[in-house]
């Protein structure tokens, strides 16, 4: 039984590591939401669909929900408490699932998704400096500008409800560029959907890696959890 208690606090010393360290990275994501919010107002996404998918809310509720489920560890580490670790192995396995199976839907309807999202996007333009729309206006600027882009497939895209006029962020010049008569010689010619879009091709790596670190803590999760549920139902039966 000494061989027994002492792997069982070999794996709950273990287990609380890895939850205050995921806790604190919990935080930190958090942190990071919180600073966007606070900094950039209500710099939205230019999503239609979606107006309140910003890059603030998504870090914060990602924060939010990693430091539940690292507190919910962390507790049931130091508690030896059989329901909680239960508890977190089968969120955190739900999560994980629920991962797997919006990659798998991402990866077979890609070019569904791309329709979509471009169609969606358009849509996002015709709230472009309207009332209440100041954080989509403020993400179209910024993306214009980054990227050095105009429209989701061409300048083209602007001209809805009538327009004849795009943004100044779309100009190569904005001193130079009259918004209103602008030639397309004055605009950027890409289109900013297949730019972004060339981005992210371009920095899979660093994401793939990011995804990856994010699938290995979250399997070290499950295992330790499921492993001291195992080590705590056995002392509880030694002890009976």
């Amino acid at each position: 039984m000494g061989v027994s208690r002492g792997c069982l606090l070999c794996v709950k010393v273990k287990m609380f590591v890895f939850n205050l360290i995921f806790w604190l990275g919990g935080c930190g994501v958090l942190g990071v939401g919180v600073w966007l919010a606070v900094t950039q107002g209500r710099f939205a996404t230019l999503s239609f669909s979606f107006p309140s998918l910003s890059a603030a809310g998504l870090f914060m509720a990602t924060g939010a929900i990693i430091m539940v489920v690292g507190f919910l560890g962390c507790l049931g580490a130091v508690t030896e408490h059989r329901c909680l670790l239960l508890t977190f192995f089968l969120v955190l396995s739900t999560l994980f699932l629920l991962e797997l199976v919006g990659l798998l839907v991402f990866v077979t309807c890609r070019d569904k998704f791309d329709g979509y999202a471009q169609a969606n996007l358009k849509e996002g333009l015709k709230l472009y400096k309207t009332e209440g729309n100041l954080g989509l206006t403020n993400a179209w600027d910024l993306v214009q500008t980054e990227f050095r882009c105009c429209g989701v497939q061409n300048y083209t895209d602007w001209f809805v409800h009538n327009r004849t006029w795009v943004p100044e962020s779309c100009c190569i010049l904005p001193s130079s560029c009259q918004v209103e008569s602008a030639q397309p010689l004055h605009l950027w010619s890409e289109p900013c959907y297949g730019k972004v879009k060339n981005w992210l091709g371009q920095n899979i790596s660093a994401m793939g890696i990011f995804a990856a670190c994010i699938i290995v803590v979250q399997v070290l999760g499950i295992v330790f959890s499921m492993l001291m549920y195992c080590q705590v139902r056995r002392a509880e039966k030694y002890y009976d």
